[in-house]
């Protein structure tokens, strides 16, 4: 089965930089776009950022200029790299994508989420 594997959550000091990989799983006709949320305790799931098959990039406010996200087509990952961290940005952090699957269907995946504590 198709799944999402997400990697690289952990403890990290303010100032200090950490890199999450998700990788589609299994046989897939192709990845449309992949998405990084997040989820801190108390608060609503929000969107980081996100990107396009062909590239194209987008990220919340709070994240520009810190974050930066990309993609391997070939290996079918997104990676989402994080420098200057800062408390606030301690969440569990989840990767998302929509999958195109072999008979034209396409459908939506969630990683587990793996858990990003910046401290002070």
């Amino acid at each position: 089965q198709v799944q999402l594997v997400e990697s690289g959550g952990d403890l990290v000091q303010a100032g200090g930089s950490l890199r999450l990989s998700c990788v589609v799983s299994g046989r897939v006709a192709g990845i449309n776009d992949m998405r990084w949320y997040r989820q801190a305790p108390g608060k609503e799931r929000e969107l980081v950022s996100g990107i396009t098959s062909s590239g194209s990039t987008n990220y919340a406010d709070s994240v520009k200029g810190r974050f930066t996200i990309s993609r391997d087509n070939a290996k079918n990952t997104v990676h989402l790299q994080m420098n200057q961290m800062k408390p606030e940005d301690t969440a569990v952090y989840y990767c998302n994508a929509r999958i195109k699957g072999y008979r034209w269907n396409e459908y939506e995946l969630w990683g587990q989420g793996t858990q990003v504590t910046v401290s002070s």
